[in-house]
């Protein structure tokens, strides 16, 4: 799960200062106001882990990425080449990272990592982005237990120099080799471990970088529109897809799966989970996926809405459940430790809706499977008032523990934007709303009761000329 997470010189943000990610986190923020461009980021970094090129330092995305950032300059910010874009975050692990020193016997241990690195264009005439420097560090209750990083010589572009604190790493015999190139934006080369004697650490580093990167999905805002027929050949997607376009076929796939709601809550099948979710958001009664023939790898989604007896298909009820479909599915689906990466869930859907959607994605954080915590992260863009409105209930009645969420307003009527800690104390309370946060409610009050008096002082005067 990530802890913390910092950005500089990437689109619009200049820095963003260390951000508190918790397990149900939120950016709130006005059309263009950059919170759109952290979940780019996670993305940008998972495409490059994923990518089959492990030389090319960050990945932008092509056609089929979640995200397309395009050149180097039109993603760094104020589009300036000669700025450097670097970036910092922390996460923790469920089991404890142990490393031994092969030639001291010296034990280091611990439960998170905190990673940082900057790129650039590199130096001179330099085209081509390349890594100035990357390092790690092993943390245990907060403190570092060591630190091992690859740092660019200066005036090449692919020559690396491997340096680590608390730890003392020993060289190989014989003659002294420059490290040629690191993997992508976060990876030792296999010449680390070639070159040192008690280096090999450094690639289960790697690993835990990959598979923390693995864990991230996202589902954006714009959800493909339902089917009447939906074919599966019984393979499990690894999610419901970036549009949600496997939603039916992971609803299909986790049929044998049991979701409890929280600790000591009893455990239920997984699509009825979906269909409790559903009406309790109140958009239907029933719902239930069947197969259209035995001899037919096609299924059809049936629905029940409230006040009907008939059961009817998914594309002929409102637009708004197939919108929020692949929401629930995405978040109950997800395997243990997945970071969900959300923007605008609540899209379609009417105010109640969207204060009940609340309510499921403390259910989600909350969830457990075959008696473990699933340990889901929530990081959602969104602009319902009414969501945050819900979890701020929430809290005062500590049905979600304060520390459990974290919430972020990006203020562009300061230059450069900033992205500023919503205060939320124990009570629900936010300490610092932001001036007009979501429209000036009090004003349009003002403004209407204004007009309402003009008006009836307007038709009492016609009145009492018509009288005379």
């Amino acid at each position: 799960m990530l802890k913390q997470l910092r950005i500089q010189n990437f689109k619009g943000w200049q820095d963003t200062s260390s951000i508190r990610m918790a397990p149900l986190t939120l950016f709130f923020g006005a059309n263009s106001s950059g919170k759109s461009s952290l979940g780019q980021f996670l993305m940008m970094l998972k495409q490059t882990v994923e990518s089959p090129d492990r030389k090319a330092v960050l990945y932008p995305g092509g056609k089929n990425s979640a995200v397309q950032l395009g050149s180097y300059q039109e993603m760094v910010f104020h589009r300036n080449p000669k700025n450097k874009i670097s970036f910092d975050y922390k996460w923790d692990f469920q089991d404890v990272l142990k490393i031994k020193d092969p030639i001291s016997g010296q034990l280091f241990s611990g439960d998170t990592l905190l990673f940082e690195a900057e790129v650039g264009l590199g130096d001179k005439d330099q085209h081509s982005l390349v890594l100035d420097h990357l390092k790690y560090h092993l943390m245990d209750n907060e403190k570092d237990v060591l630190s091992v990083g690859l740092e660019r010589t200066s005036g090449t572009k692919s020559e690396y120099k491997a340096e680590a604190n608390i730890y003392s790493l020993i060289r190989q015999k014989g003659r002294v080799w420059s490290l040629k190139g690191a993997v992508r934006f976060y990876g030792f080369p296999d010449e680390v471990v070639a070159y040192y004697q008690n280096a090999d650490f450094v690639q289960e580093l790697n690993l835990r970088h990959e598979k923390l990167f693995r864990s991230l999905c996202y589902l954006g805002p714009l959800r493909t529109k339902v089917e009447r027929l939906y074919s599966w050949t019984g393979i499990e997607p690894e999610s419901v897809g970036y549009a949600g376009e496997n939603t039916v076929a992971a609803i299909l796939a986790a049929r044998s799966r049991k979701i409890s709601l929280g600790y000591k809550r009893p455990a239920k099948p997984f699509e009825e989970i979906i269909a409790l979710k559903l009406k309790e958001m109140g958009l239907i009664e029933e719902f239930k996926v069947n197969p259209i023939s035995e001899q037919r790898q096609e299924y059809e989604v049936k629905v029940r809405t409230k006040g009907s007896i008939d059961w009817v298909d998914l594309p002929d009820v409102g637009f708004g459940i197939s919108q929020v479909l692949p929401v629930l599915v995405q978040c109950f689906y997800a395997p243990q430790g997945s970071i969900i990466l959300m923007e605008q869930p609540e899209i379609h859907l009417h105010p109640n809706a969207q204060s009940a959607l609340a309510d499921v994605m403390v259910d989600v954080i909350n969830s457990r499977e075959n008696g473990e915590a699933r340990n889901i992260q929530l990081i959602i863009e969104t602009h319902s008032e009414h969501f945050l409105r819900r979890l701020q209930r929430r809290i005062a009645e500590d049905v979600v523990p304060q520390e459990k969420v974290s919430a972020y307003f990006a203020n562009i009527t300061k230059t450069p934007a900033t992205l500023e800690p919503l205060q939320l104390d124990i009570f629900g309370n936010i300490r610092n709303w932001p001036e007009n946060f979501f429209g000036d409610e009090m004003g349009d009050i003002t403004e209407q009761a204004k007009a309402a008096m003009k008006k009836r002082i307007s038709q009492s005067t016609s009145d009492l000329e018509i009288s005379k």
